[in-house]
């Protein structure tokens, strides 16, 4: 008996923006199985992730769109849950199409191939990765250029704005104008946590949300604020922080992080 040989070519389908953001089929089989259980625990169970990776896929796309992909429901006679929105669902099935598409045309290179040794040195991965857990893609909606440094504000929801300090070079370089969509990256380590909305502070970015989730480790504490409109923003602080600050879920609370914490990348 002859044994079959696995297909020489296989290749993955990811959607890749200008930006080298990608959107996979992780993503597409997370929006399914939350779809298809309407809980994210369960779906984590589902697709074989930790409940927190999870959460931390849809804040991530929910960043990344204009409008959310995954949106949460709270109270009611069934306690609350999670659905995907109709563009979750528009996106997940042209990505559906597009992936039996794509796997037809690597069927039929592979079989016109004879060797891949001469391209397997043209293929380089482009994706840029960047350990930044907030990434929220806004609107440039000012720019005030010093001598040095420039001051760039971006518009992330209906009520939130975002301040980053960047240098002329660094705005020159991405070529940013006023009406431009940009990404801004801000280190989860880098945002200070305060249950006092109305505090004022030296950082010039204060976002106000409502805390999401609280996961508490064994020295730090990873905390998310559902800042509105599908956006959230997540803070790593230490435990003793979390126990002074008596933070709990549902809890309003506002995140502040420095203007020059803040890196941005042109959309």
């Amino acid at each position: 008996m002859t044994r079959r040989k696995d297909p020489a070519l296989r290749g993955s389908l990811a959607f890749l923006s200008g930006d080298n953001h990608t959107f996979t089929a992780a993503q597409i089989e997370l929006l399914r199985a939350i779809e298809a259980s309407g809980s994210i625990s369960a779906a984590a169970k589902r697709v074989g992730i930790s409940y927190k990776t999870a959460w931390d896929r849809v804040d991530a796309m929910n960043n990344l769109s204009d409008k959310p992909l995954v949106e949460r429901s709270a109270g009611g006679a069934r306690g609350g849950g999670t659905r995907v929105t109709e563009l979750g669902l528009s996106i997940a099935r042209g990505f559906e199409a597009l992936q039996d598409e794509h796997r037809e045309f690597v069927e039929r290179l592979g079989a016109r191939l004879d060797s891949l040794g001469d391209i397997a040195g043209f293929i380089r991965s482009g994706s840029v990765k960047t350990s930044a857990r907030n990434q929220l893609r806004g609107e440039v909606i000012a720019i005030n250029q010093g001598a040095v440094n420039s001051e760039v504000s971006l518009r992330i929801g209906e009520q939130q704005l975002l301040t980053a300090i960047i240098t002329c070079d660094s705005l020159a370089t991405l070529g940013l104008e006023i009406g431009d969509s940009a990404i801004a990256l801000v280190k989860a380590s880098w945002v200070l946590l305060s249950p006092d909305t109305t505090l004022k502070s030296s950082a010039r970015n204060k976002l106000v949300g409502r805390v999401a989730r609280i996961a508490r480790g064994a020295v730090n504490s990873d905390i998310t604020l559902d800042l509105g409109g599908g956006k959230s923003i997540a803070a790593v602080i230490t435990n003793e922080s979390l126990d002074e600050l008596e933070l709990a879920e549902g809890q309003e609370a506002c995140a502040l992080f420095k203007a020059s914490s803040v890196i941005l990348m042109a959309d």
